[in-house]
């Protein structure tokens, strides 16, 4: 089977690094930065979509935030983050199984490519696939099906592990079953909402529904 996994809240805890970065940005252009819960929810969706109600949707800004974000991201922001307890071990798990394991990020590919290559399990993951710096959408849905073609793979023999809705909607639109789990940044609800296949709550339990 291919398991295709999502990184910031599914791989890595990644909330510091993000929202330190988030922070840094709004205050390059003297903007309030939002309650911590709230800057919580950025993690997963592309940082466009997310600056733009702060900022008026005004595409210089916007675009100005984003590099601001880069800024301290490309020196600190990348090493801020902790593999969530038990995912090293469902990997070793899955590649004993013989599965086949690939990184589909929101997270641009040059941002997310160090942080997978210092990874106590990095090289599990042979391919990466992250949207263009440039680009203001997720692209979950054509990321998961250039996976899909690359590994001469099946929809009914993939899936698409994440926390967020977007993980689950980009696995519809490709007919792949969409796992949700509980120990990133989305909620049940949401991942509910989205029509998940399943919700793990914990790895044990996603290491359950993917090697039985």
């Amino acid at each position: 089977m291919l398991c295709l996994f999502d990184l910031d809240g599914t791989l890595i805890d990644s909330e510091h690094g993000i929202t330190a970065c988030v922070k840094h940005a709004l205050a390059r252009l003297d903007v309030p930065a939002p309650p911590h819960e709230e800057l919580r929810r950025w993690i997963g969706p592309p940082l466009r979509h997310s600056f733009a109600p702060l900022l008026d949707n005004d595409a210089e800004r916007i675009e100005a935030a984003v590099k601001y974000y880069h800024e301290r991201f490309n020196t600190l922001g990348w090493q801020e983050h902790e593999v969530y307890p038990g995912i090293e071990t469902l990997i070793g798990q899955l590649l004993a199984a013989g599965h086949q394991l690939a990184v589909v990020t929101s997270k641009p590919h040059r941002h997310a490519a160090p942080i997978i290559a210092h990874l106590p399990f990095g090289a599990a993951f042979p391919r990466l696939y992250g949207p263009h710096p440039d680009s203001a959408h997720s692209e979950k849905a054509s990321m998961i099906a250039e996976a899909l073609v690359d590994f001469d793979c099946a929809p009914a023999d993939a899936v698409m592990i994440g926390d967020r809705h977007f993980d689950i909607d980009g696995a519809v639109a490709n007919h792949v079953r969409g796992i949700g789990v509980l120990w990133g940044f989305g909620s049940r609800a949401e991942l509910e909402q989205a029509s998940a296949h399943a919700i793990a709550a914990t790895p044990d339990e996603l290491a359950t529904l993917l090697l039985t």
